[in-house]
């Protein structure tokens, strides 16, 4: 009996084996084989699959791939200041990879956990910056990185009042998670800069900000940017 497999694992979950094996949607793969290398907490698999090449060719394929969810993320703007509103927090896996201190600024974010994409934006918001917020606008929905993980990222962006923060000297975040998080307010302009000299280094904050600045809320010029007291 196996953890995951056909007994619950940590996570009440079963079967996570079969995930995959019955795709159709592309004549040219053929799943053989889905083996779960760790189940710990997210979902390490192993597939093997034939694959027809574009000469008409079969080979035998073997792609190890990440599971650990889909989830959301969201840019908060205020286009009377001219400001985005955006998160600090310590990455250890950025930390172990060139990071000078692992400590990254970006969109506020989280797993979905079961919920749908716009309900869980607004509760990772909530958690992360302080702020209840409205409805949120869709952006767009991509793949971050399709090469070894699964999940797919759920873009947002809304509007943010400072007036209607929930004060917190202690920072935001899950506690019981281990999360820590201060809430960054900077001008849109010098959000953009911080894209040109690295010191925003996440993929997702720097895709919001450039739709913020060619299609969103500041694709249109508008004031010069000033510090925010």
């Amino acid at each position: 009996m196996t953890a995951g497999l056909d007994t619950p694992d940590r996570r009440g979950r079963t079967g996570l084996d079969r995930h995959g094996r019955d795709l159709t949607g592309n004549p040219r793969v053929r799943v053989r084989d889905v083996e779960v290398l760790s189940c710990d907490w997210y979902v390490l698999r192993r597939t093997t699959f034939d694959y027809q090449h574009s000469d008409g060719h079969w080979s035998r394929e073997q792609r190890e791939t990440y599971d650990r969810g889909d989830g959301a993320t969201i840019l908060l703007h205020n286009t009377e200041r001219r400001t985005v509103l955006l998160t600090r927090q310590f990455r250890l896996p950025a930390y172990v990879n060139g990071h000078p201190d692992g400590m990254l600024v970006e969109a506020a974010a989280g797993l979905l956990d079961g919920d749908a994409p716009e309900e869980a934006i607004r509760r990772e918001a909530a958690e992360e910056t302080g702020y209840v917020i409205g409805v949120p606008e869709p952006v767009f929905t991509v793949y971050m990185s399709p090469g070894s993980v699964t999940e797919r990222l759920h873009f947002y962006a809304a509007p943010y009042d400072p007036v209607s923060a929930v004060a917190d000297e202690y920072g935001h975040g899950v506690a019981e998670e281990g999360e820590d998080i201060a809430t960054v307010e900077l001008p849109f302009d010098e959000a953009l800069a911080m894209i040109r000299s690295g010191d925003i280094a996440d993929a997702k904050t720097i895709m919001l900000l450039q739709w913020a600045a060619l299609d969103g809320p500041y694709g249109h010029p508008g004031p010069p940017s000033s510090p925010v007291a």
